[in-house]
């Protein structure tokens, strides 16, 4: 069986981080005099970007948009001077790809996440060991859905067949556009019916994750 390039996503697929994310962006609106927001609130503003996701803050809660760089450079220090306090891998993620590394498939990232944070996350939580490669969403000109950060960091890896595994909608239309396999991790921060999303593959408890990447390859093969 030859190795697989498996790619993931950070936010909502390994881990779970909208508790911190929240914190953050919740800080810097009280810095303003405004009320924070739930979790649901923040999770549905995940999935494009840090400053999109402050965008979408400032809007929901009616702050001036000439203040977005600001405010994004506020909430992006409260984030990261408290990245993992609250934050958690999902059941299982550890030993996915414990069981993945050892069969010798090559593991990666492509996040919309700042590089830097995505890092530090990976470090805190004792898992960077795992990584060959991370790109985040300043690391090129461009961030998911653009197909280039996904395929960059394939390049990056060498040849094989690959597979991205995310949560949500951006990280499927990444996948589609980039013509990679895509696993849909369906307990995440997606805001569609599985069925909504395209996908080849679809799992919801990571222990399963090593199976289904050796069917992947099989599938990969007979194509």
């Amino acid at each position: 069986m030859p190795m697989a390039i498996v790619v993931f996503d950070l936010d909502g697929t390994l881990i779970d981080s909208a508790p911190d994310i929240r914190a953050a962006a919740n800080k810097m609106l009280c810095e303003q005099g405004i009320a924070g927001l739930d979790l649901p609130t923040i999770i549905s503003f995940i999935g494009n970007g840090l400053p999109k996701l402050v965008e979408r803050v400032m809007q929901r809660t009616g702050l001036d948009m000439s203040r977005h760089s600001e405010l994004t450079a506020v909430t992006l220090a409260h984030y990261n001077a408290a990245t993992t306090d609250l934050t958690r891998p999902y059941p299982g993620v550890v030993q996915a790809l414990e069981a993945l590394s050892a069969a010798g498939h090559v593991l990666a990232m492509c996040t919309n996440k700042p590089e830097e944070p995505a890092r530090s996350i990976l470090r805190d939580l004792r898992i960077e060991r795992f990584f060959n490669g991370v790109v985040g969403g300043d690391t090129l000109a461009v961030k998911k859905p653009d197909p280039e950060p996904l395929l960059h960091i394939i390049r990056h890896l060498g040849e094989g067949p690959a597979l991205y595994v995310g949560d949500s909608e951006v990280d499927a239309e990444t996948a589609v556009r980039a013509g990679v396999r895509f696993a849909l991790f369906t307990e995440g921060y997606r805001k569609s019916p599985v069925e909504a999303i395209p996908h080849q593959h679809q799992f919801s408890d990571f222990t399963t994750l090593p199976g289904l990447v050796e069917r992947a390859l099989r599938e990969e093969q007979t194509c």
